[in-house]
């Protein structure tokens, strides 16, 4: 039988919970357990490859100290990693027992928030212990908790290999159904890699590289696109004026697919194109694409198109002779 112990509190030496699980060794150790032990804060770079060490563990001890509030932020990150890259087939066979001791107030909402945890990961749980510990060295000193802790030791050791079952509970049940990872559907193997991806410092900060100079290349893509946009028919339009002497007309060509209006002003012999907003124009023309590159290849006119209905316009309508004077494609 092999137990692995996660301890994650910081280490302190007068630490309450170093003392309970040191004891629990003892006793496992006894019934010959083998006992490995985990310090998550040791481990706080490569946390993410933690949940690998479970596979071949019979049963788990989740340790941790109350200092201010909660469980602490190394327990939470193992936690995480085990929601995301754990083997969840393995948890499910796997007994934890959760050891909470505290040098403040909180130890039983810890406690459930551990057995809240593995309930939720779909783990077995076992009986733990939680306790308030003001003074280290009485607490030591103390047979009746000595006697405690060994006793919970012997526990976990019975339901292991008795392979003690309890009663369903409604929390797995709506787990089942509502607590699903939103993530991809992974296999344990690539759950594994992923983990050790994840703690690869040089991989993950190659990444955020990749995807900078991504979201670089498509930002420059799109402001070329907006760019394309914004310019696109006007040369052609420019090209091909032929200045009517006294003819002052303002065209607002609606392209489908633009998001903006191209502007058509002729003064004269000056002419203006843009593509912009305007409040009032001597016609409006709607107009596709497709009408609108066959008339600047020269197989269509403007009269022609309106007169067989495949643009629209509003306003003077006798304009579009004229914008044929004004625009020869050929």
């Amino acid at each position: 039988m092999k137990i692995n112990i996660y301890y994650g509190g910081r280490g302190l030496l007068d630490d309450p919970t170093i003392y309970v699980i040191n004891k629990m060794t003892e006793v496992l150790e006894e019934l010959r357990v083998k006992v490995e032990r985990f310090n998550i804060y040791e481990q706080k770079n490569s946390i993410s490859t933690l949940p690998q060490t479970l596979k071949d563990a019979d049963g788990v001890i989740f340790a941790t100290t109350v200092e201010w509030l909660g469980i602490g932020g190394y327990m939470h990150q193992f936690l995480d990693a085990c929601w995301l890259y754990a083997d969840k087939e393995k948890i499910k066979n796997l007994y934890m027992q959760p050891v909470v001791m505290s040098t403040t107030y909180g130890e039983r909402e810890a406690y459930l928030t551990l057995t809240g945890a593995w309930d939720t990961l779909g783990g077995l749980p076992c009986s733990g212990i939680s306790g308030y510990v003001e003074d280290l060295t009485l607490f030591e000193l103390n047979k009746d908790y000595t006697l405690i802790i060994e006793k919970k030791a012997e526990t976990l050791y019975r339901t292991i290999s008795q392979n003690i079952r309890s009663l369903p509970s409604s929390s797995q049940a709506v787990n089942r159904t509502v607590a699903r990872a939103q993530q991809l559907e992974l296999t344990p193997q690539e759950s594994e890699q992923l983990s050790k991806f994840v703690s690869d410092d040089e991989y993950v900060k190659q990444q955020k590289q990749d995807l900078a100079e991504l979201t670089s290349m498509f930002k420059e893509k799109i402001g070329k696109d907006d760019h394309d946009e914004e310019t696109e028919y006007i040369i052609e339009f420019e090209s091909h004026f032929v200045p009517q002497e006294g003819k002052n007309m303002t065209f607002s060509f609606m392209i489908g697919g633009k998001k903006k209006s191209l502007i058509i002003e002729t003064l004269g012999k000056e002419l203006s194109v843009r593509y912009g907003q305007i409040n009032h124009a001597d016609q409006y023309i709607r107009i596709t694409p497709d009408v609108l590159e066959g008339i600047l290849d020269g197989r269509m006119t403007f009269q022609k198109a309106f007169m067989t209905g495949q643009l629209q316009a509003k306003g003077d309508f006798r304009l579009m002779s004229d914008l044929d004077k004004m625009f020869i494609f050929t």
